[in-house]
Formats: C-alpha cells, sequence, structure tokens
C-alpha cells in the first residue's frame, strides 16, 4: 500500500496518474527542466493555458512537492519557479515521452516547423 496525504494507493502507478491527472502539470515540469523561470515566462512558453489554470497548477505542483515557489523581497515582488529533486526525476520519463510523441506523430499524423515543446532539453 502507498499512502500520500492520508490518501491509499494500491499500486505507484495511481500515485502518478493521481499527481499528474491533466496535461498542464507536465508541460510546466518540462519547460522548468530547461531553467528555473518566472511566472511570465511560463505562461509566454505555455501559451495555450490560461493565466488562471497556470496559477492553479503551480500551486498544486507546489503542494506535492513536485516544483518550489521562492519569492524575493523585491518590489515589485519576483517569484521564480524550480524543479525539486522529486520534479528533476522526471527528466528522462519526459524525455521519453518526446520522443514517443515524435515517434507516433510521424507515423500517424505530420509534423510542421511551428511547435512549442522545444528545449535544451529535447535538442541533446
Amino acid at each position: 500500500m502507498y499512502i500520500i496525504n492520508d490518501k491509499s494507493y494500491k499500486c505507484s502507478v495511481s500515485v502518478t496518474l493521481d499527481v499528474f491527472n491533466d496535461r498542464w502539470k507536465l508541460a510546466i515540469i518540462w519547460h522548468l527542466l530547461d531553467s528555473d523561470k518566472r511566472f511570465k515566462e511560463l505562461h509566454e512558453t505555455i501559451n495555450e493555458i490560461t493565466q488562471k489554470t497556470l496559477t492553479v497548477k503551480l500551486k498544486e505542483l507546489e503542494e506535492k512537492n513536485i516544483i518550489n515557489r521562492e519569492v524575493f523581497p523585491e518590489v515589485p515582488p519576483k517569484v521564480v519557479y524550480s524543479l525539486t529533486e522529486a520534479g528533476k526525476k522526471l527528466q528522462p520519463v519526459l524525455e521519453e515521452m518526446y520522443k514517443w510523441g515524435i515517434f507516433y506523430t510521424s507515423k500517424h499524423g505530420k509534423i510542421t516547423e511551428n511547435h512549442s515543446c522545444e528545449t535544451s532539453i529535447s535538442s541533446k
């Protein structure tokens, strides 16, 4: 049995699926693998997400100890998001998902020049 925050799971895959229960969380982590980012940078990079949704997803990832939120005492306030150790451990998983997405699309669809998930991680 796996128990996290008073919630029980029979399988570790269920834990993972519960943490990453939507498309936005993995996109946020993918872009934070590249470098630490401020809110505006993340919003510009993941341009399909609304500001409200991004705020909610960042908070959820912070509560699950996947990302850090560091506030600097400046005017205007500066907030930087980065990955925790647990978040960084997702790099090989996301790299494989990136490669699989390219493979799948090349076999069953079409890849154009206009795509926004390129990072220094994906360029390796």
